[in-house]
């Protein structure tokens, strides 16, 4: 299978690779890159998920494919190889980033979701060729951590022990500047322990796709659902509502378009919010529930 290898800034989807802390000096893949604007997810967990995270995992990975957007995750048994394989059985386009020299594929029983990855129109990623003389070894893994959070616009973790990998993938996401997305878990669970710690220190709570595409991409809500809000509101509320749904998050911009005076508009988006229509987002940031 023909390998090709290009810098960060010559594609569009690894353009933002180029910005990172330690950025690759190459990158290698096989199959195809995505050639959209579309908005990426990088969906990561544990190796041994529970069944709850194999169900809120495949529910995500689901849900964000079918939205349109890219899955990106590092190929691992576990919450990556069922994210992706989710994402495939959904439509989606999947991207996979590993740590060893392609054309090879680690883990080797994950060789076949690979090709499946790259039939269904992804890419299997690497720093690495055959040629290169990269060793291998524990560190590897954590390298190719900071590519799996860089390509994304955010980051889910669906389930993390507190001793856990996958936290180093969300130290990278921070550092980068990139949105953090946790699901969070059983109080009683040590695989739910890393999340909830996270969740403490201020990542975004996930419980549905629309959690992750209000922050990322909030055009990619569904606009039906604000038409029929919009339908049973005041004149006042479904002019916020449309706004709203066709991407404004901004309350002194939405307020601006809407033409409402600000004692209408602003009694309008407390109702809204009241009612359980839209939900804040902080800094008077709004979007639909």
């Amino acid at each position: 299978m023909e390998i090709n290898r290009i810098t960060p800034d010559e594609h569009i989807f690894s353009q933002r690779l180029a910005h990172i802390a330690n950025p690759p000096k190459s990158l290698c893949y096989m199959g195809k890159l995505p050639e959209t604007n579309a908005p990426v997810v990088s969906i990561v967990g544990s190796r041994k998920p529970s069944a709850y995270g194999k169900e809120v995992t495949e529910r995500l990975a689901t849900d964000l494919a079918k939205a349109g957007c890219v899955i990106v995750s590092g190929l691992a048994l576990g919450v990556d190889c069922i994210a992706q394989k989710a994402a495939i059985e959904a439509g989606g386009t999947v991207v996979a980033v590993v740590p060893n020299e392609l054309p090879d594929i680690s883990p080797r029983t994950n060789y076949q979701l690979a090709m499946s990855i790259i039939e269904r129109g992804g890419a299997v990623v690497s720093e690495w060729m055959k040629g290169d003389n990269k060793i291998v070894n524990r560190w590897s893994f954590l390298e190719r951590n900071r590519l799996v959070s860089g390509l994304a616009d955010g980051i889910i973790i669906t389930e993390a022990a507190e001793r856990s990998g996958t936290l180093n993938t969300a130290s990278h996401a921070l550092n980068q500047g990139r949105d953090l997305f946790v699901v969070p878990g059983n109080i009683t669970s040590p695989l739910s322990a890393g999340c909830n710690t996270l969740l403490k220190q201020g990542a975004y709570l996930v419980t549905d796709a629309d959690d992750v595409l209000s922050i990322i991409a909030p055009e990619k809500l569904q606009k039906d659902n604000g038409q029929e809000l919009a339908a049973s509101a005041t004149i006042e509320e479904g002019i916020i509502i449309k706004l709203i749904s066709e991407g404004l998050r901004d309350g002194d911009e939405i307020q601006q378009k809407s033409g409402l005076s600000a004692s209408d508009f602003a009694t309008a988006l407390t109702m809204l919010e009241i009612n359980g229509v839209i939900k804040p987002l902080g800094a008077n940031n709004w979007t639909l529930r």
